[in-house]
């Protein structure tokens, strides 16, 4: 299978792109990109994949609940790739992988990274009336207010993949967009 270098597509984000995602040994649709976590381009990149992704597939979801949750789970990645004090620069090169799958009618997003630290995972979609948000965290509370379903689970050799799931089918009588 080739690949093709697609940073003129989208400039800094170092991105590889498998070109015959459907000839993977799976059925159904795989896409992945590789980013870098310390390239300012990479939420950028990984929502510009997410459009392209559900405009080659023709899904019918919402796009912007998609490209909302990729970048949720992008910028909490690329920061938990950086070390503790809020440096600017990662500790070593973290990438990410981004990864977009059809299965059995449902789409699903994960981000892929070296962190092995778990997310933390909201309890409840909605705050309480009159609870004050903090100014961080708000993110995973977001995904799950869109997705269908959101996890995660440590990766082998190390890092973790959060994942979240759109239901293709019926999205439409369960109140989602």
């Amino acid at each position: 299978m080739g690949r093709e270098e697609v940073g003129e597509r989208w400039p800094g984000a170092g991105v590889t792109w498998p070109q015959a995602s459907e000839t993977l040994a799976c059925r159904g649709l795989l896409r992945s990109v590789l980013l870098a976590a310390s390239s300012p381009a990479s939420c950028r990149a990984a929502r510009e994949a997410a459009r392209e992704t559900l405009r080659d597939w023709q899904l019918e979801v919402s796009a912007d609940d998609v490209v909302l949750c990729t970048s949720e789970l992008v910028g909490n990645a690329v920061h938990h790739a950086r070390p503790v004090g809020n440096s600017p620069a990662p500790t070593r090169d973290h990438r990410l992988l981004v990864s977009f799958q059809v299965a059995s009618g449902h789409l699903f997003v994960g981000v892929a990274d070296d962190d092995s630290t778990p997310p933390v995972l909201p309890q409840s979609d909605f705050p309480l009336p009159g609870a004050l948000l903090s100014e961080r965290g708000r993110g995973l509370l977001l995904v799950q207010v869109v997705a269908d379903a959101v996890w995660w689970s440590p990766r082998h050799g190390g890092g973790k993949s959060v994942f979240c799931r759109f239901d293709l089918k019926d999205r439409d009588k369960r109140g989602k967009r």
